[in-house]
């Protein structure tokens, strides 16, 4: 074989790795990972309150890839959106889970704990940030809506859920988002703020190919109820764009 014809064979193997390789990239991007799944249906079934269908998701979850600290994220991060009774008992029945894995032998992975805030500005000015850098849109101007008819609500979601939540990196912005859209869609009756957050997904990286599947798990996981009215809204969303 002359050097040219090797040349060209070796141009040619390059090119196609990069194709593949391109492929493969673009195609991940279009469905969710299994750590998300498991993440979505933590956050329904939390937010559902059934603690023994919980059970077999959360040990799902850590079979998944999850750590445990990342599961423990997921569930403390649903209090904010279906309030601290349904969260403590996701956690103690996670713990529950946790110790019979143990008394199998089955030693799951802690994971990473929260990286130290080492931003000195206010907590309603990072949150503030958070927030902006959430939706895409400086939060710099007046206050309108609920929270100018309830100053002390505004201040609460910034300086809390922004900064306190969302601020702790075991997490990242779409794994958060999709916990958050998962309950929501559990509780129900919550149209509006679900149409936010499914706007937001859109925005920290979550396709609207993920989306589709996002409401297939919720059918799995919770129902189909809940999978109609949250399809319901992300057609809404997808028709906007």
């Amino acid at each position: 074989m002359t050097i040219n014809k090797l040349k060209v064979l070796i141009l040619i193997f390059i090119f196609a790795s990069f194709h593949t390789n391109a492929q493969n990239e673009t195609g991940s991007k279009k469905i969710l990972t299994q750590k998300q799944q498991s993440l979505i249906s933590i956050g329904a079934m939390t937010a559902k309150g059934d603690l023994q269908a919980l059970k077999p998701i959360l040990s799902n979850g850590l079979d998944n890839g999850l750590t445990v600290n990342q599961i423990k994220e997921a569930i403390v991060h649903s209090y904010a959106y279906c309030g601290f009774p349904r969260s403590i008992r996701g956690l103690q029945t996670f713990m529950e889970v946790l110790n019979e894995r143990k008394a199998q032998g089955i030693n799951d992975v802690s994971g990473a704990e929260a990286s130290p805030i080492e931003d000195e500005r206010s907590k309603y000015e990072r949150g503030k940030d958070i927030l902006g850098e959430l939706i895409g849109v400086p939060q710099d101007g007046p206050r309108t809506g609920y929270s100018a008819f309830a100053p002390e609500i505004e201040i609460f979601l910034k300086e809390h859920l922004f900064a306190d939540i969302f601020e702790r990196d075991i997490l990242t912005y779409a794994e958060r988002e999709l916990v958050t859209i998962s309950v929501i869609s559990s509780i129900g009756k919550a149209e509006p703020m679900l149409r936010s957050h499914m706007n937001i997904c859109l925005n920290v990286g979550i396709t609207p190919e993920q989306l589709q599947q996002f409401v297939s798990v919720i059918e799995s996981a919770i129902g189909k109820k809940e999978a109609k009215a949250a399809q319901q809204v992300l057609d809404d969303v997808l028709a906007a764009l």
